[in-house]
Parts: structure tokens; C-alpha cells; sequence
């Protein structure tokens, strides 16, 4: 369920940015949305109605064609949060490898091991490679995707590699 929290969030962000472009296309008329006293300071009063009208047309136009933008924008940056939150779990992501440190004291490779990286994620050892007589604190970690959904990590200094999962 855990899993599902950022997609969660990214649909919501998504519901919440289309419900602003439509508010935003339905703005009232620059004489409704300014009091008198603005109106007049603007100059707009001089204005005919015909031109004031196109005044009000360009101007929605104009706030529809930036609050696109600013949805689309939105919407791919809370797209690559997901992919780059996700990295690991499925198949998202790049085929980058994730490189990061093992905060404190690395102990070799052992089947079921949880390995905690810097960037908050946990992975888990799935196959029975070992790296006995590994003690190294602060240790470089590289995990990159493989054949089928399957991720490999290696740390540095070793050319042992063990295959993990994602499931933090």
C-alpha cells in the first residue's frame, strides 16, 4: 500500500492543476476584478466597450495559454518525482544505476539482508552471494537494473555482486 502513495499524491496534483486552469478560464472581466478606483488608475475607463472587450479577450486568452504551460510543467515535474521516488520498485526509472553510500558499517553480502542506502532507499539481498570478511563504514554502493525487472549491487572495492529488490 505504501507503494502506491506517490502515485496517489501525483493524482491529486494532477485533479488539483486542472481545476485551476478551468478556474483560471472562467476570470471575471478586468472591470470586475479591480474596483473603481484601480479601473481608473489603469486608464481603463477610456477605454470603448469594443476595447475593452478585446482588452478582456486577450487577456484570457493569454491566462489560459500560461496556465497550460504551467500544468504541463506541473505535471512532468510531479511525473519525474514519481519515476525518481519509485526508482527500483517495478519498472521505473532509467536504465541509470543508482549510486549512493551505505551509511556506517557494511558487513559483506549475506541472503536477506537489508541494505539502508543514504537517499532513504532499503533494499534486500534476494540470492545467496556472500562477501564474508567485508567491514568497511561509509561504503559506495551501485545498483543497476538488469535483465527482467532484476537490480545487482555492488559495493565498492569488490568485484562481488549480489542480485536485490527494492522494498523501501
Amino acid at each position: 500500500m505504501r507503494r502506491l502513495r506517490p502515485v496517489r499524491l501525483l493524482c491529486a496534483a494532477l485533479l488539483l492543476a486542472a481545476s485551476a486552469a478551468a478556474l483560471a478560464q472562467q476570470a471575471p472581466p478586468l472591470q470586475e476584478q479591480m474596483n473603481a478606483d484601480e479601473f481608473r488608475a489603469a486608464g481603463l475607463d477610456k477605454l470603448s466597450p469594443e476595447e475593452l472587450a478585446a482588452l478582456n479577450t486577450w487577456l484570457q486568452r493569454r491566462v489560459g495559454e500560461e496556465t497550460a504551460a504551467a500544468v504541463e510543467q506541473a505535471r512532468e515535474e510531479g511525473r519525474q518525482e514519481v519515476v525518481q521516488r519509485n526508482r527500483g520498485f517495478f519498472h521505473f526509472g532509467s536504465d541509470e544505476p543508482i549510486e549512493s553510500v551505505i551509511p556506517g558499517e557494511f558487513r559483506g553480502f549475506g541472503k536477506g539482508r537489508r541494505y539502508t542506502l543514504a537517499n532513504g532507499q532499503v533494499w534486500e539481498q534476494t540470492d545467496s552471494a556472500t562477501l564474508s570478511g567485508a567491514r568497511r563504514s561509509d561504503i559506495k554502493v551501485r545498483i543497476r537494473p538488469g535483465l527482467l525487472g532484476a537490480w545487482w549491487m555492488q559495493v565498492e572495492g569488490y568485484n562481488t555482486t549480489t542480485k536485490v529488490q527494492r522494498v523501501e
